[in-house]
């Protein structure tokens, strides 16, 4: 399974569910899809999730987490991503490059004015979950690797660490987050 293959197993999940903005709704019909898969789909399925969680470690799109959810521990940060790849290739691939445009999601919308937090830890384990219900087993220690870029470190995600608790960046930032938390 390559990234191409994941995000279709994603497409397919969130149409197979009642409210698509429901990421643990998506998570659990994804691991049930891909519980249907060889061992070996399960497996690539688990790399290609743990490289769009590495791609999308970046300090703007941590500073939007922080801000949707009143805060964001390195944990938060993990169930945020998770979320965002519930809502989809479209949705996770514009707020990692603009962050700000989450601001347009009807489900960041729904959220806020719902005082919700936008988080789905399940999604972390699409992959395990599908693997023990296919195999009757864990997923083995070595299923991936991951690494994570230095956040702050100037490699393209926004030149540097940010105050998040400094209401005068985080506006200059994240204009339209900021404006939608003020409504």
């Amino acid at each position: 399974m390559d990234k191409a293959e994941f995000w279709q197993l994603i497409a397919v999940a969130r149409g197979g569910v009642l409210d698509p903005s429901d990421g643990e709704a998506v998570a659990e019909r994804a691991a049930g899809l891909l519980a249907a898969r060889p061992r070996a789909e399960i497996l690539a399925a688990q790399q290609v999730f743990w490289d769009l969680m590495a791609e999308s470690y970046r300090t703007p799109l941590w500073a939007a987490a922080y801000l949707l959810n009143g805060g964001c521990s390195d944990d938060g940060f993990d169930y945020f991503r998770g979320w965002l790849i519930t809502q989809g290739r479209e949705a996770f691939e514009c707020a990692v490059e603009r962050p700000d445009t989450l601001a347009g999601l009807p489900a960041v919308r729904a959220a806020v004015a719902g005082s919700a937090e936008l988080e789905c830890e399940e999604a972390l384990g699409i992959a395990w979950d599908a693997h023990l219900a296919a195999t009757g087993s864990e997923l083995p220690d070595d299923a991936f690797t991951i690494t994570y870029p230095t956040p702050g470190g100037g490699d393209g995600d926004g030149g540097g660490f940010w105050d998040f608790d400094d209401d005068a960046e985080m506006a200059a930032r994240l204009p339209r987050l900021t404006a939608l938390l003020a409504e």
